[in-house]
């Protein structure tokens, strides 16, 4: 019986779960969204691998904390597009925050039928505001009609090829923010040969070594030329 018991335990620790919303404070309505998001995403983990297994224990901090904090660097946006969603993180988690706020919308987009799936059932179970597109990057421009204010993406591909996939919204004045790794500074030295940029970069409050490269200007350094930061 305790091997039962210990089996059906919730690999979250309590005192990482308080560290993550001191880290990024929330309102009690947008707490209980993210309980649910966490308890779907720990059931569905068994048969659909959303979120490396080892980072499970620190889930609160490692995936929800760090997404959260998006939300200090462009607080006045309230149309957000999550390139490459997955598991829901920056994209769900935003929109889990963001649920009282009039005229709201996270576009997630995920081209993998499962875990659109899962983005769907986050979104019904968490009353999120959010709109799932199981669709590549490179047809969802034309798709969304309205206004981007921040373009978002996370473990999704290198710098130079995110720069690409958000360069139409940029150009038509949306903010980027990516969430990236130690590697941060060689990826932006790859974007640059590309890009014309002129990145902000914020250290991540979860620590680590994680940062967030802030975007609001983004020109093809040969227009004519076709490069791998091209969007696909």
């Amino acid at each position: 019986m305790s091997k039962a018991v210990k089996q059906n335990e919730s690999p979250i620790q309590p005192a990482d779960k308080t560290a993550a919303l001191a880290l990024t404070p929330v309102s009690r309505e947008t707490e209980a969204r993210l309980d649910r998001y966490v308890g779907l995403l720990l059931e569905w983990q068994s048969k659909t691998n959303l979120v490396a297994p080892s980072t499970l224990p620190n889930l609160w901090t490692r995936h929800i904390s760090d997404s959260l904090q998006l939300l200090g660097l462009a607080p006045s946006a309230k149309t957000w597009v999550d390139l490459g969603s997955g598991g829901g993180f920056p994209g769900v988690v935003l929109a889990c925050a963001l649920a009282e706020t009039p005229g709201a919308n996270i576009h997630l987009v995920e081209r993998n039928a499962k875990k659109a799936a899962f983005l769907r059932e986050a979104v019904r179970v968490t009353s999120a505001v959010a709109t799932v597109h199981l669709a590549g990057i490179g047809d969802i421009v034309d798709r969304i009609g309205s206004r981007v204010d921040c373009v978002t993406a996370r473990a999704l591909a290198p710098l130079h090829q995110l720069v690409g996939f958000a360069e139409p919204f940029v150009s038509s004045g949306a903010k980027a923010l990516f969430l990236k790794g130690q590697d941060v500074e060689a990826e932006l030295t790859e974007a640059t040969k590309y890009w014309n940029i002129q990145p902000r970069l914020h250290s991540s409050r979860t620590g680590g070594h994680g940062w967030i490269v802030e975007l609001d200007r983004i020109e093809r350094r040969n227009p004519s030329a076709i490069t791998h930061g091209d969007r696909a």
